[in-house]
């Protein structure tokens, strides 16, 4: 077999019957011998270990996942382990729920090759109805309007904000406790902050920081002792102590313009 510089070239067919003499031979990847280009799948020499590498998937009646049945092992301890395991029956309804397009009367089932989101609404459809006016999409979702009670609180949430800020410079660099020493006979008792809210003093910051908190957190409430107007109209000087007041005033005389 061969020649004397390929003492090696080519080779016998396993097959009995064969015996044919194949230069460009197959093994077969389960048994392991030779075969020549007739004999070369499992079918044609009859391999007697094929299903070495087979692979025999279960579908679990219980939550619709894939078992894989190991060969050499009994079926029935392959499905013990699954159920004890890592079987979810919540996932069986999960699993076998065909998701639909969600336009009227279309049944078209949605699938990863014909399922479309849309830009504006954010909903899956299907191929046919993927553009706005055929599932009469209501378009991008708008922002929450801004009342008059929302714009209040963000402007005391702004004045805490900047107070807090200020406060916070001020121990930083020990000039909050110079004024208060040097200016303490000046400034009305050693009070030393203003409310900008009530103009309630306080001799420290953390104290008029509290008070801003507290007493003015509310949307347009003020509790306590203090009742003063804080409001004022941009265009008439007009005060007021309801902020809603206000807006109202303004959409009621200056025709809802509010330019200071």
């Amino acid at each position: 077999m061969g020649t004397p510089a390929f003492p090696n070239l080519g080779k016998h067919c396993s097959v009995g019957d064969c015996k044919l003499i194949d230069f460009l031979p197959f093994t077969c990847d389960c048994c392991h011998q030779v075969f020549c280009l007739e004999h070369r799948s499992y079918i044609g020499h009859h391999c007697p270990k094929s299903n070495k590498h087979d692979v025999t998937v279960a579908v679990c009646p219980l939550c619709a996942k894939g078992v894989r049945l190991i060969p050499d092992e009994d079926p029935n301890i392959t499905w013990e382990s699954h159920v004890n395991t890592e079987c979810d029956p919540s996932n069986y309804e999960k699993a076998t729920k065909k998701i639909k397009c969600p336009v009227p009367r279309c049944k078209e089932a949605l699938t990863f090759s014909n399922m479309v989101k849309c830009r504006d609404c954010t909903i899956e459809h299907c191929l046919k109805h993927r553009f706005g006016p055929d599932h009469n999409c209501p378009g991008p979702k708008k922002p929450d309007p801004v009342t008059p009670s929302s714009m209040w609180a963000l402007s005391l949430a702004k004045v805490a904000s900047s107070i807090r800020g200020l406060s916070q410079g001020l121990m930083g660099d020990g000039s909050e406790q110079r004024v208060t020493n040097g200016n303490k006979g000046n400034m009305c008792g050693g009070k030393v902050e203003k409310c900008p809210l009530c103009n309630v003093r306080f001799g420290s910051t953390t104290a008029m920081v509290e008070h801003v908190e507290k007493t003015h957190k509310n949307n347009g409430t003020r509790t306590g002792v203090m009742k003063v107007t804080i409001d004022v109209c941009p265009k008439c000087s007009k005060g007021f102590r309801n902020p809603v007041a206000l807006v109202k005033h303004l959409d009621k005389d200056h025709g809802g313009t509010s330019k200071a």
